[in-house]
């Protein structure tokens, strides 16, 4: 029932654009490292590049195994699944590059790839760019069907309350301690410097 595609072409494009989210599946290269499944969105947050070229739009989370891994090995699969309509699973293998806040290049690609981004800027912490390997598409048939009712506020919340309560440093000491390295213990979002007092 799948079938492989040599790049993503215009029919898929517009169906990649169609979906609610999409998932980010990574690992480290150590046998006894954890594997990690990311749900992402909105869908606004990937773009389609090129015929083999995405990107999305890392936020701030309660982790940073993704990023972690992509910056040990580069492995990324991002998969999309059709919740309303016809059934489809698609998958975009390849390797990924993360491109942080703090580099120098990431105002510009953010500017290129035009992304739906959250109403704080200090959500955001990489770019990752994906150069895609291998296109594929299956049934789809255990995929449920489910109703899109909206995005959550919560993000967008939680933002507003620490910058209220803490300013831009608030989220900065939360990417100190909570996305720095993995659970594995690999290096996930640099450092950011604490203020001199």
């Amino acid at each position: 029932m799948g079938r492989e595609y040599e790049a993503i072409d215009d029919h898929l494009h517009d169906w990649i654009a169609r979906q609610s989210m999409f998932f980010i599946g990574t690992a480290p290269a150590a046998l006894d490292g954890h594997v990690n499944v990311s749900p992402k969105g909105p869908i606004g947050t990937l773009r389609v590049l090129g015929p083999t070229r995405v990107a999305y739009l890392d936020l701030v989370g309660s982790g940073a195994e993704t990023l972690a891994h992509i910056r040990e090995n580069g492995r990324i699969v991002v998969m999309l699944c059709a919740f309303d309509g016809p059934p489809r699973i698609v998958r975009l293998h390849g390797r990924g590059a993360a491109v942080l806040q703090s580099d120098s290049g990431f105002g510009d690609l953010l500017a290129e790839c035009g992304f739906e981004q959250p109403e704080h800027s200090e959500l955001s912490r990489a770019i990752i760019l994906v150069e895609v390997t291998r296109i594929a598409d299956s049934c789809g048939y255990g995929v449920p069907l489910m109703r899109h009712e909206g995005r959550r506020p919560h993000m967008d919340a939680w933002a507003a309350k620490k910058l209220r309560t803490g300013g831009a440093e608030a989220i900065a000491d939360y990417k100190r301690e909570k996305n720095g390295v993995s659970i594995d213990g690999l290096p996930a979002v640099d450092p950011v410097p604490a203020p001199h007092g």
